[in-house]
């Protein structure tokens, strides 16, 4: 009921209720699956009420987040968030998943958690595309390394997909295009620190079908019915990465005529 009126995503809502700031008729509710009656249950969450009633139209925001604010809707710790960049739309909406508070790029919010949670399940494998600045020359072994899965914690990542875009003499920093089809913590940057090129800049430039062009930094637009219906149609059930026979070599990733630097000059 709460992800229906637009308050967070299904599992934002759901972290809500377990942390204890969703309350219906005065009292204080943790239990997940909890019965409501919209119509005549008082709702609030934060000591703010809920709306009730008939559902708001569906709302499906492109933003370019800066660097510096918080993608979600359930830190009340955060100085700055997204909501703030999107305060005049006149409906209530959420992100959809999450962007580092240190990166920038593209994000979408809505107030339809169907959406959110068909472009967020693991299940759905849609693929996300980020441009990365990483510290030193990060070569074929490491790219390798990338495609075929990283041993992190949590486990081992799903084969990446990767293009080498440009070495930075000046700034001694590769630049890559790195396509992910999961979306664990600070998953881009775990990943370069284990081989040893830690990020220095990222911005996510794709999302599935749609690409960051023509917003400026800290602007938004709405997307439009083709849009949203091509990252539907985008986020079907598929086998997840780890089957696929896909520990190829990175066939895109091809470094020419860049001289590796020593590790004097690194």
């Amino acid at each position: 009921m709460l992800a229906a009126a637009g308050v967070a995503s299904r599992r934002a809502c759901e972290t809500l209720i377990t942390e204890g700031r969703v309350v219906v008729n005065g009292s204080v509710v943790r239990e997940l699956g909890s019965k409501v009656d919209p119509d005549t249950d008082k709702i609030e969450v934060d000591g703010e009420a809920v709306p009730t009633g008939k559902p708001p139209k569906p709302v499906y925001i492109m933003l370019n987040k800066p660097a510096g604010y918080t993608s979600t809707v359930a830190d009340p710790h955060a100085e700055k968030t997204v909501l703030d960049l999107v305060a005049q739309v006149d409906t209530r909406v959420y992100p959809v998943g999450r962007l580092d508070v240190d990166s920038d790029g593209l994000l979408l919010l809505t107030n339809d958690g169907e959406f959110a949670n068909r472009l967020t399940h693991p299940r759905y494998h849609v693929p996300k595309l980020y441009r990365v600045r990483a510290r030193g020359f990060v070569g074929r072994e490491a790219a390798i390394q990338l495609t075929e899965g990283i041993e992190l914690p949590d486990g081992k990542t799903a084969p990446a997909e990767l293009q080498f875009v440009e070495y930075d003499a000046a700034t001694q920093c590769t630049i890559l295009d790195i396509t992910l089809y999961e979306g664990r913590n600070r998953q881009v940057r775990r990943m370069l620190e284990a081989v040893g090129n830690p990020v220095r800049g990222l911005t996510r430039i794709g999302f599935g079908n749609l690409r960051l062009k023509g917003l400026t930094t800290g602007t938004w637009r709405k997307l439009t019915k083709d849009e949203v219906a091509e990252l539907l149609a985008l986020a079907q059930p598929t086998p997840t990465p780890h089957k696929d026979a896909r520990r190829a070599k990175p066939a895109h990733y091809r470094p020419r005529n860049v001289t590796q630097p020593t590790p004097e000059t690194e």
